[in-house]
């Protein structure tokens, strides 16, 4: 009777040790999905990289599920702004804000639509990966200063609202670019040159496009069978984090760039993008 007593605890170590190395690539997967959604370094290339670097591949389903957890968090830090632009239409600001924003939504849309239609799809190398960030951060800091010569605006204009539409869909066929990065650098060359209404804008942009995106590839999963097989507590767990450090990452960040450029995100971008390109194989 010891004896199967001590085979059975043998037998069962691997498995807790197995059960507690899966959760804690979950929990890492969604601090990284929350820390990097909004800021402006790239959340699919980093998720990519983490992905081939150790934490190994997840289901689709289960990026969409921190990608999720990260959008309610953005959604609940602007949930007054969200009420004030749906309930107060006798405003003509608030008319021609919301106005914009559906502008910019349905720009992502349509040419994401046909994006999609013309089969693009995600690379699944990190080379382009850390060619994006580097073209992204010399990007950002070459922006950053065209912006700081212009005169203080907090105004969106619908040009503006146009050309944020346009690069939230450069964004997503080129993963390692940024999606907060492009929209907010969009509108800080084109007339918004005050960070703070840039970067609201933008992440206003993104809470529907982004749900958006997020359902239509669950719909996908869904209809393929892939929620069948899929592991509900990674997931709740991953969309959790990612939604708790989501919030922190972006209040962090609204509060950082009232007195700071974005020049140190650029430098990051850059340092890790020829790190990649020096330590991984070309194709890898």
């Amino acid at each position: 009777m010891q004896a199967i007593h001590v085979s059975y605890a043998l037998l069962r170590q691997p498995v807790e040790y197995l059960f507690l190395s899966d959760l804690i690539r979950v929990i890492l997967l969604g601090i990284i999905e929350g820390v990097t959604e909004f800021l402006p370094i790239s959340s699919t290339g980093h998720l990519l990289i983490v992905e081939k670097f150790g934490l190994g591949a997840r289901s689709d389903l289960f990026n969409i599920g921190i990608q999720a957890g990260a959008i309610l968090a953005v959604t609940l830090i602007y949930w007054r702004r969200i009420w004030q632009l749906l309930t107060q239409w006798h405003d003509a600001a608030n008319r021609d804000y919301l106005f914009k924003l559906a502008v910019a939504f349905l720009i992502t849309a349509v040419l994401g639509f046909i994006a999609v239609k013309m089969g693009f799809t995600l690379p699944e190398t990190v080379t382009p990966v850390a060619w994006a960030l580097v073209i992204g951060g010399v990007w950002m800091i070459a922006a950053e200063r065209l912006a700081a010569r212009q005169p203080e605006r907090t105004e969106v204009t619908w040009k503006v609202a146009i050309l944020v539409g346009i690069a939230q869909m450069i964004a997503g066929i080129f993963p390692g670019l940024s999606r907060s990065a492009s929209t907010i650098f969009a509108a800080m060359l084109f007339g918004t040159s005050n960070r703070a209404a840039a970067t609201e804008f933008a992440f206003l942009v993104g809470i529907p496009t982004m749900y958006a995106a997020s359902g239509y590839e669950l719909l996908k999963v869904v209809k393929d069978g892939g929620a069948a097989h899929e592991d509900w507590t990674a997931l709740a767990v991953g969309f959790v984090v990612s939604a708790i450090v989501a919030f922190v990452a972006v209040k962090w960040l609204l509060g950082y760039i009232r007195t700071h450029t974005f020049t140190p995100f650029a430098i990051y971008r850059i340092a890790f993008g020829v790190a990649l390109l020096l330590l991984v194989p070309a194709g890898a």
